[in-house]
């Protein structure tokens, strides 16, 4: 059964890099589950497609039928990207009112891969000031490895390098893989953690200091 992708691009213009960005993060991971083995379903949510949408769900509470079939992808997602344009040193609000018209649990426990766009590479820090902050709050598993691209990185082997490096760390959070030990942080433990109604399950948690005194006898 193939693995659920969905890319979450907040660009306001078209063409847009940060479209350009999400493509190409998602291009990577395809890459990454397929070396793997295993099959990726993709699915790209345009935001500025639900302006509209959003706006209507903020005021009434009411959600229209094509925001709630993206709300609906997102929470039967396996894993997600999202990327965002820089606003005044942040995300942009388009892109925060899609993540405020999500119900509360659905990234809890979910990898996601986190990328930006800007005019200038001033605005860098925002993945670590702006949206790790935000994914952090809706609990999910938010990837080591996050992509900041200035209009200047676009083409340049550095961009690429980081994108196949983000790419795939995704891939191995989406798929299972043999060979680490569990609880350990491997591959299997990224991929294993598969949401249950409104909680991860982890299954049982065994206090370090336990191990230690295994290990020491004491």
């Amino acid at each position: 059964m193939a693995r659920t992708l969905v890319a979450i691009a907040a660009g306001v213009s078209e063409p847009s890099s940060t479209r350009l960005l999400a493509d190409q993060l998602a291009d990577a991971t395809s890459a990454g589950v397929s070396a793997r083995g295993e099959a990726l379903d993709v699915t790209v949510i345009e935001v500025r497609e639900l302006a509209r949408d959003l706006a209507t769900v903020m005021t009434t509470g009411v959600p229209t039928p094509a925001l709630t079939a993206a709300k609906d992808a997102v929470a039967a997602a396996d894993g997600v990207i999202a990327v965002t344009p820089v606003f005044t040193a942040s995300y942009s609000g388009l892109f925060k009112m899609f993540f405020d018209a999500l119900d509360p649990d659905a990234l809890t426990g979910v990898p996601v891969l986190i990328g930006a766009t800007a005019g200038t590479p001033r605005h860098s820090l925002v993945l670590d000031h702006a949206l790790r902050p935000l994914f952090g709050y809706l609990r999910a598993q938010t990837l080591v490895t996050g992509v900041f691209a200035a209009t200047e990185d676009f083409g340049s082997t550095e961009l690429a390098a980081r994108i196949t490096r983000a790419g795939g760390e995704l891939a191995a959070a989406l798929v299972t893989s043999d060979g680490a030990v569990a609880g350990f942080g491997g591959p299997s433990d990224l991929g294993a953690p598969k949401r249950s109604g409104k909680a991860t399950d982890l299954g049982p948690v065994t206090d370090f200091a336990d191990l230690l005194r295994g290990h020491t006898g004491g």
